[in-house]
């Protein structure tokens, strides 16, 4: 079964890659499409967390509206991720750009690049932050990531993911290489941040949930800045990754509280999903019991 599995996908990624991006970007939106009626699962738990966070300012058609669309932006994230994946930076670069790099850069001239923590979430093609390091090669960009259980399917991903240039290290099994990593300068450590966990219960979108606390940590632990980054869609296959200002995790010298470091980047994922909240991983279980 777990080789019949690799080769089916093999095959979906071969044909997808095979495809010119605006192809597969509609293929992935009509996929999303059919999506919202076959998986009532994700469908209810989308329309239910848009309604928790949403029902009291926006009337039920807007917010079925809002969902239908997140579902065909999450089948062409999901397809065009397969394919930018295989795409060269030239191919890549008139359907991908950033907006507040300079918010990232040395702000001295001839100093080297400070290594910062990025805390991300599942917006747009997300993905696509992994490939910041080509497009700005004085940074080394690094990751985490969950294996995935069925061993097939993490198989293609790794492989996807090793042609991006980035570093990715496995949360339960690479930690003490990605401690030797924050050792360098110039690194950027992409730290998804939009997930349900045990860390501390903060509010989002006016509900309290679980929030992670890695990225405050990592910035306080290795005295690296801390910002958010954001992937907008702003087109049909074209994305726009935005830096957010610095947050800042000292006062007067001091550490500032975990929970008030993480209570701004959920403050500043609120602003990106009211932006587009079609943007959104909506599908997840983001405010469990």
């Amino acid at each position: 079964m777990n080789t019949a599995i690799y080769f089916v996908a093999r095959g979906v990624v071969a044909f997808l890659q095979a495809l010119p991006l605006v192809w597969v970007a509609r293929l992935g939106r009509a996929g999303g499409a059919l999506a919202f009626w076959l998986d009532a699962r994700h469908r209810e738990a989308a329309l239910k967390n848009l309604a928790l966070c949403f029902g009291h300012e926006k009337p039920a058609a807007e917010i079925r509206a809002i969902a239908k669309e997140n579902f065909r932006r999450l089948g062409e994230n999901f397809a065009c991720a397969v394919k930018t994946a295989a795409m060269s930076s030239a191919a890549l670069r008139p359907h991908f750009d950033f907006a507040g790099v300079e918010k990232i850069l040395p702000h001295e001239t001839g100093t080297g690049p400070q290594s910062r923590i990025m805390a991300i979430g599942h917006f747009g093609n997300f993905e696509l932050y992994a490939r910041f390091g080509q497009f700005m090669p004085i940074f080394k960009c690094a990751a985490t990531y969950r294996a995935l259980e069925q061993p097939a399917l993490n198989r293609i991903i790794v492989s996807l993911r090793e042609r991006s240039g980035c570093r990715f290290f496995e949360r339960q099994t690479d930690g003490a290489a990605l401690k030797a990593a924050m050792s360098g300068t110039g690194l950027l450590l992409g730290l998804l941040a939009d997930q349900s966990t045990k860390g501390v219960r903060l509010p989002f979108l006016g509900h309290e949930c679980g929030t992670t606390t890695a990225p405050a940590v990592f910035a306080l632990r290795y005295n690296c800045p801390l910002h958010t980054a954001i992937c907008y869609r702003v087109g049909l296959a074209k994305w726009q990754i935005e830096a957010g200002d610095e947050i800042p995790t000292r006062e007067s010298g001091r550490s500032r509280p975990i929970a008030d470091i993480m209570r701004d980047v959920n403050h500043a994922f609120e602003i990106a999903v009211r932006r587009d909240p079609a943007n959104w991983f909506w599908v997840h279980r983001r405010w469990k019991d």
